[in-house]
């Protein structure tokens, strides 16, 4: 989130799921630790999580997991992002000053996290001015990368 906060732990996260009237399950667990335990830059849509999860020895129906990165998404605690393939990945929502955004080539899909503090500010100062609480602040670009565009 976007508050300060440290990486959720499944002792925040439980916090504020029963803060929300919501428990923490077995299979949220799972999924947080899975996307806490992820190398940096990577994403993940719901059927990678899914075959991660069966590979681990936590097998979870697809149904499951789409229900809950929805609710966690709701919630400020993964993001959801439009990659150029067309479907949804997800990530850790990281706290500011490890939040960044996304440069996506549409052709490749050759994904390249960037930091913009400008961005955040600009979306933080929207948020406070319409009395919004901001969750979460991200840019997705969609570009040609250089070999795609035929400059290589």
């Amino acid at each position: 989130m976007l508050t300060g906060q440290c990486m959720y732990t499944s002792h925040s996260l439980k916090a504020e799921l029963n803060e929300r009237g919501w428990r923490l399950t077995p299979q949220r667990e799972i999924i947080l630790t899975a996307f806490r335990n992820l190398p940096k830059g990577q994403h993940l849509s719901a059927e990678d999580l899914r075959e991660l999860l069966s590979q681990q020895g936590n097998p979870i129906s697809l149904s499951t997991i789409y229900r809950n990165i929805k609710l966690m998404s709701h919630m400020g605690i993964l993001r959801e992002l439009e990659f150029a393939e067309g479907h949804k990945h997800y990530e850790l929502n990281q706290p500011y000053p490890n939040h960044h955004h996304h440069l996506i080539c549409v052709k490749c899909n050759q994904t390249i996290e960037f930091k913009s503090d400008s961005v955040l500010k600009i979306g933080k100062t929207e948020a406070q001015q319409a009395g919004f609480h901001l969750l979460d602040c991200q840019l997705t670009i969609h570009a040609l990368c250089p070999p795609c565009h035929g400059l290589a």
